[in-house]
């Protein structure tokens, strides 16, 4: 199976840092003892990273948040919380930020139609949407002003409360074992334990002659070049938000660095199963080449018997019309495609009614 890099937001290094990588703004407070983070309870809460701007997508996150974009007819987030819950999650918190009443729709969300106003309030003073997925806890906290993955957990410490976190990238597809790395996070009583792939584009982190212990990332330490990828999957114990200012955008970079130097940022290799980071187009269309994870074409589709359709996933009410040709192509839920249209390598994601030849085209 193909494994996609990805990553780029957690290995950027915020801006305006030194270039020695030894700079970590707003870090005033002392790295917490190794004590402090022995009596680990299991982990049962997990935040879906979703308030990012999904560029590299564009323009299909014009239409809909990156983790709302369907897969297999299910938003990419669905899937997340899917394993999450399988390796024993029972509540869940979503950061959200671009198009973030699309999360509160029943066709293009997560099938929550009953969304609440919460008696949570996050750091930036704004109330969780609340509401039940599949029986468990939702909460929407939306980020008017982007926060980044550090300022993201910051904002909900008071929803983290005093219990350890999983946290998923919400453009992240895996079948690998979240339950190891759980046990892991648990057995080992570090702060925070990184779920990571020994192969891959992109690899920024080294790692201890154990595999157990991040020493370095992007060589930011001067300890050791990069020797294995960041799934974009970890867990944390409520001890870390001391690290993190309160009110800030931030990376959570600054926190890892100050953790790995202190040989506290843990680790997990996990290359069993599948890893796939769905962040450009050309990841999302592998994967619907790739992954077996349901029928191509939705029963709720409305195809022509007069249509010719070949490697390509078709949508809960889409319709394709008579002499239509579609090759390895995606039509999402609802879209439309005239007769005689030929679409080759394409993805119907506007709504507009398609007609005519197009080749590796958003339409």
């Amino acid at each position: 199976m193909r494994t996609v890099n990805g990553m780029a937001d957690f290995l950027r290094w915020p801006t305006g840092s030194r270039s020695d990588g030894f700079s970590t703004p707003s870090l005033s407070l002392s790295l917490p003892g190794h004590d402090r983070f022995r009596q680990i309870r299991h982990v049962n809460q997990a935040f879906i990273l979703g308030a990012g701007l999904g560029t590299r997508l564009r323009p299909l996150t014009d239409r809909l948040p990156k983790p709302l974009i369907p897969l297999f007819h299910r938003p990419l987030a669905a899937w997340a919380m899917d394993a999450c819950r399988t390796a024993g999650i029972r509540r869940f918190a979503i950061n959200t930020h671009h198009l973030p009443r699309k999360w509160e729709i029943g066709d293009w969300g997560l099938g929550i139609g009953d969304w609440k106003k919460s008696e949570e309030i996050a750091g930036n003073g704004l109330s969780s949407q609340t509401g039940l997925w599949n029986g468990l806890p939702v909460d929407l906290f939306h980020e008017p002003v982007l926060l980044e993955t550090g300022g993201g957990l910051k904002n909900i410490a008071s929803w983290i409360g005093n219990d350890p976190l999983l946290i998923h990238n919400g453009d992240i597809f895996s079948t690998f074992p979240l339950d190891r790395l759980i046990a892991a996070h648990v057995a080992s009583g570090l702060p925070v334990t990184l779920a990571v792939r020994s192969e891959g584009d992109a690899k920024h982190l080294a790692l201890d002659s154990t595999g157990t212990l991040v020493t370095d990332i992007r060589e930011k330490l001067g300890r050791a070049p990069g020797t294995h990828v960041f799934t974009g999957i970890y867990c944390i114990s409520p001890e870390v938000l001391d690290l993190l200012p309160s009110n800030e955008k931030i990376s959570v970079i600054p926190a890892f660095l100050e953790l790995a130097g202190a040989g506290k940022l843990g680790a997990i290799v996990l290359d069993q199963g599948v890893w796939m980071d769905l962040g450009d187009r050309e990841s999302y269309l592998q994967a619907h080449r790739d992954l077996d994870l349901g029928p191509a074409i939705h029963p709720d589709a409305i195809i022509s018997p007069e249509a010719i359709i070949e490697r390509s996933i078709i949508g809960p009410g889409a319709v394709i019309e008579s002499g239509a040709i579609l090759r390895d192509s995606i039509v999402w839920p609802g879209g439309h495609v005239s007769s005689g249209a030929e679409l080759i390598g394409c993805i119907v994601f506007s709504g507009d009614k398609v007609s005519g030849k197009h080749r590796d085209a958003d339409l």
